[in-house]
Formats: C-alpha cells, sequence, structure tokens
C-alpha cells in the first residue's frame, strides 16, 4: 500500500513573493485562492499576460523597487517610500535622484564592498589552513 502524496499548497502572498509582484495588483482568483507548487511552476515556465504585465510595469513589491533603485528595503522606507511603486515611478525617482537616494546608494556600496572585503579575507583564511604545514 502506498500513501497518496499530498499536494504542496501555498497561500497567495507567499505565491506572490516567489514570483516578484505586489499581490493586491494580482487577479482576484490568484489572490483569493490557494496556489500549488506546480501551479507556481507553471506561473514560472510559463507566465501569462497578467503576471508578465505585473513584472514589467508594476506596480513592484518593495524588494523589486529597492533592488532596481540599488538600495536596500530599509533605505527605501528612510526615504519615504512605503508603497508599491510602478515602473514609471522608478524611472521618474532615478531621474530626479534625490539626496536620500544618492545616500543610500553610496550606503548600499558601502556594505556591498564590505561583504566582499569578508568574503575575500575569510578564502584567504580557508586556504592558509587548508595548506599543508612542514613539520
Amino acid at each position: 500500500m502506498t500513501a497518496h502524496r499530498k499536494t504542496q499548497t501555498m497561500k497567495p502572498a507567499t505565491a506572490a513573493k516567489k514570483l516578484g509582484v505586489y499581490l493586491d495588483a494580482t487577479p482576484a482568483e490568484f489572490r483569493d485562492g490557494v496556489v500549488s507548487r506546480d501551479e507556481l511552476n507553471a506561473l514560472q515556465a510559463d507566465p501569462p499576460a497578467w503576471l508578465r504585465e505585473l513584472r514589467r510595469d508594476g506596480p513592484h513589491p518593495r524588494p523589486v523597487v529597492a533592488a532596481r533603485l540599488g538600495v536596500s528595503i530599509s533605505g527605501l522606507a528612510r526615504g519615504g517610500v512605503t508603497e508599491a511603486l510602478t515602473s514609471e515611478q522608478i524611472e521618474a525617482l532615478k531621474q530626479e535622484d534625490p539626496e536620500w537616494l544618492r545616500k543610500e546608494r553610496a550606503t548600499q556600496a558601502d556594505v556591498r564592498a564590505e561583504a566582499a572585503r569578508l568574503k575575500e579575507k575569510k578564502q584567504a583564511r580557508e586556504a592558509e589552513e587548508a595548506r599543508p604545514r612542514s613539520a
């Protein structure tokens, strides 16, 4: 006797996050149901028109907005951006280039440089430890 495999499902919010779209902008039938792992895979493999449009034009969730602006999610909040933005609004912000955005981009660049420095240091230490010792 074999056990039947239960279909793995997730809440629409989880599926929207995995798809990189803003939940409130998705169609009602997506928001009101549950999404199986197979359905999610199908949406990722062959996105329907509504998903392609959301990914292209938005509104985009904060992680996507932050990535497109080159800042952290916290940096968005410090800059006063708390809502989802469309691609057009993101481009307008880039063109405007407010002081907070320049500052947050610089902060993000510093964070990335420090992370790269630490990674390099760790690799050097691991290489040193892996080298055979002479007696």
